[in-house]
C-alpha cells in the first residue's frame, strides 16, 4: 500500500537520522554524468540495475520510479543545478515504515572525470531505521555497479 511520506528539503540530506553515503570516480565528464541523472531519466534502468523503470512527469519536476523487488516510488525534484547536483525526495513509497526520504547526487570534477557521491537521506520506524542501516552494504554494491555501468555507457 502506498503512502504520503514527509515533504522535506534539500537541508534533510545532511541531517536525517540515517544517512548513507557512497563515493566513486568516474572517467566521463561532470556535464555527461548529469545529463545521464537528470535529463535522460527513462535511461536509468539502463545502467542502475535496481532501477526496472523511471520516468519524467508533470513538467519534469516530478518522477515515477519503480525497483526490484516491487518497491514503487513518486518523487519531487528539490535540486538540479548543473552540473553539481541532482537530488530528489521521495514523495509517495509501497515501503513500509518509511517517513522521510531524500537523494542527493553531488558531482565534482576529479582530473579528467568526476567524483560522484551518492547519499541516501532517510527517517522511519525504529524498525526501518535499522533495515535501512542493514542495507548499506548492498546499497553500496549498486551503486558501484551502477556508476561503473554508467561510466560504460557514456563512453560508448
Amino acid at each position: 500500500m502506498a503512502h504520503q511520506l514527509r515533504a522535506v528539503g534539500l537541508d534533510f540530506i545532511e541531517v536525517a537520522p540515517v544517512r548513507m553515503v557512497f563515493a566513486r570516480e568516474m572517467s566521463a565528464g561532470p556535464e555527461a554524468v548529469y545529463r545521464a541523472l537528470a535529463d535522460d531519466v527513462p535511461g536509468w534502468p539502463q545502467w542502475f540495475s535496481a532501477v526496472t523503470s523511471a520516468r519524467s512527469t508533470g513538467d519534469g519536476s516530478t518522477r515515477e520510479v519503480r525497483l526490484r523487488g516491487g518497491g514503487r516510488f513518486q518523487e519531487t525534484i528539490i535540486a538540479a543545478k548543473q552540473p553539481e547536483v541532482y537530488a530528489y525526495r521521495v514523495d509517495v513509497a509501497n515501503t513500509p515504515g518509511v517517513r522521510a526520504f531524500a537523494e542527493e547526487w553531488r558531482l565534482t570534477p576529479s582530473g579528467t572525470g568526476t567524483l560522484v557521491r551518492w547519499t541516501c537521506a532517510v527517517d522511519g520506524t525504529a524498525a526501518f531505521r535499522l533495515a535501512a542501516k542493514l542495507a548499506r552494504p548492498g546499497l553500496g554494491r549498486a551503486f558501484r555497479g551502477a556508476v561503473a555501468a554508467l561510466d560504460r555507457r557514456l563512453a560508448a
